[in-house]
């Protein structure tokens, strides 16, 4: 990838968060699909690629957004390796959702997700200035919410039988994270 065609947004150590864009919809939507990779994060009905590049062509629609997306960009191996955001957005209660999704397998477990959830944070807290972020992750995602806690995530609770994964219910764990815990956690870093 050239690094002409890369806008770092939010720069990162391993990882920068680049806005997401319709040139990548051949991997989002490779991603979208992928059992391997979708299984967590609810995308039960498959995604044509005209989908995903309406999804990410530009609106005229002038109003205000409710969901901000990046790509997110391994620098060292100049490539996309997944993508993250917000969604959800209340803009009137400072509120969202954050969401990730590493789609190439072989950059899991690499402390990848946890510096991008990390820097998705600091992005919501410090510039767009938003009071809480939530975020939930299915029980037996034990990955994705074990770098909730990491970060500094507070356990909310437990939605039951909130995903149905393989032919069975299960429980989905809530997290919450608010910017003034955000700032006494990151106050000494």
């Amino acid at each position: 990838m050239d690094d002409d065609e890369i806008f770092t947004f939010i720069e990162g150590d391993k990882i920068d968060l680049i806005p997401s864009s319709i040139k990548y919809a051949n991997l989002y939507t490779k991603w979208q699909n992928d059992p391997k990779i979708r299984i967590f994060s609810r995308n039960a009905m498959p995604r044509s690629l005209e989908e995903i590049k309406k999804w990410h062509e530009p609106s005229d629609d002038k109003g205000v957004k409710d969901h901000i997306e990046f790509s997110i960009f391994h620098k060292t191996d100049k490539k996309i390796i997944g993508i993250c955001g917000l969604n959800r957005i209340q803009w009137f209660n400072r509120s969202a959702n954050a969401f990730l999704m590493i789609g190439e397998p072989d950059y899991w477990n690499k402390k990848i997700a946890t510096e991008a959830t990390k820097l998705l944070l600091k992005y919501a807290f410090e510039e767009v200035n938003l009071h809480r972020v939530t975020g939930g992750a299915a029980i037996d995602n034990v990955y994705s919410w074990k770098i909730a806690e990491k970060v500094g995530f507070t356990f909310e609770g437990i939605s039951k039988e909130d995903f149905y994964v393989n032919g069975k219910y299960i429980d989905n764990k809530k997290y919450y994270y608010l910017k003034q815990d955000w700032f006494k956690r990151n106050k000494s870093e």
